[in-house]
């Protein structure tokens, strides 16, 4: 599968971009086991077009992450168009448009999968970002609005005529933000459309490994993102990767390899950044990472952890946990 001229090999693995999760500690270890491309979180057009300095921050990518896309979202067509010119001056390999984030703050003020609602504008502002940049533009969007206003199959041809070189697609309406169950038969639908040249690229209820090789099989994508299943879980690609090369071998890691990790990553977030948000940062990995889930009672000791505001503090929380994972490993073998 290429994106320009990228070419990112059979069957690859993304990481979907996620705000407040996809920080570049968080994305250097998704790439170093096994993600094909990674994103940054979110970014405002009409905050980085204003310097926030918060949203400009966002752009920070490294050469060890690459490829890496960065993705914009937006309801002004001036505003992508600066925005896309401001993005593609920090050198990212792809720029992704958003219309598909489905929370209110942007939905209900029309960016996002609001664009779904406006979809003249969403192709007005596609086709302008096209011509304003040189850089790979790529777009991520969802089925429609809701259960009545299934527009992918149509929309993902007007998009391609707009220009974008691969789709995105969530298999949920707007209307279902997160919930039930993705439906992978309109991606499936759409794919398999004749007129469909450029890659597209599915996403929604992807946490195994098992499930992404059936992506693939079942469904024919050119490549799976994966989004939630990774919070806290870098190491989901390695283990993703084995299954969809059906590869028997998947190499697992240790408790302890997987809490160094996570103190990496925490370190990695204070260096680029500070001590106060590099813990902010690494905060929703904790609370949502598998590694302490056989700890009796732990919900205190992760409100501790969301609690603190020092490295020294939270490291040794984190090794307090680690001891008592031992713990229990000993009493398990007795």
């Amino acid at each position: 599968m290429k994106i320009g001229d990228i070419d990112f090999g059979a069957r690859p693995l993304f990481l979907a971009p996620m705000e407040d999760v996809t920080d570049i500690g968080f994305r250097r270890l998704c790439k170093r086991f096994g993600a094909s491309m990674v994103y940054t979180e979110f970014v405002s057009a009409e905050a980085l077009v204003r310097s926030v300095k918060s949203t400009v921050q966002k752009l920070a990518i490294s050469d060890d992450e690459r490829p890496v896309g960065i993705q914009i979202y937006g309801r002004d067509v001036q505003a992508m168009v600066e925005a896309a010119r401001m993005v593609e001056a920090a050198h990212p390999d792809v720029i992704d448009l958003n219309f598909g984030c489905p929370v209110k703050k942007v939905a209900g003020k029309g960016a996002g999968a609001g664009m779904l609602r406006n979809i003249p504008l969403m192709l007005d502002i596609t086709r302008s970002v096209v011509r304003a940049v040189k850089t790979p533009v790529t777009v991520k969007t969802r089925l429609g609005w809701d259960q009545h206003e299934l527009v992918i199959v149509e929309l993902a041809e007007m998009l391609q005529d707009c220009g974008v070189q691969a789709l995105t697609i969530h298999g949920r309406t707007r209307s279902q933000m997160y919930t039930g169950e993705a439906d992978w038969t309109k991606i499936h639908e759409v794919k398999h459309n004749p007129r469909i040249k450029i890659p597209i690229i599915g996403n929604g209820d992807i946490t195994t490994g098992a499930q992404a090789a059936a992506a693939f099989d079942h469904f024919g994508v050119d490549a799976v993102m994966v989004g939630r299943a990774t919070f806290g879980c870098p190491w989901v690609f390695q283990e993703m990767r084995a299954a969809v090369d059906r590869c028997s071998d998947v190499g697992r890691l240790t408790v302890d390899e997987k809490i160094d990790l996570l103190l990496e990553q925490l370190h990695i977030n204070m260096e680029r950044i500070d001590e106060k948000r590099g813990i902010l940062h690494t905060r929703r990995h904790l609370a949502a990472t598998p590694v302490f889930k056989g700890i009796p009672d732990f919900r205190q000791t992760r409100i501790e952890m969301l609690r603190a505001e020092t490295a020294a503090e939270l490291t040794a929380i984190i090794e307090a946990a680690r001891a008592r994972l031992h713990e229990l490993s000993l009493d398990t073998a007795t």
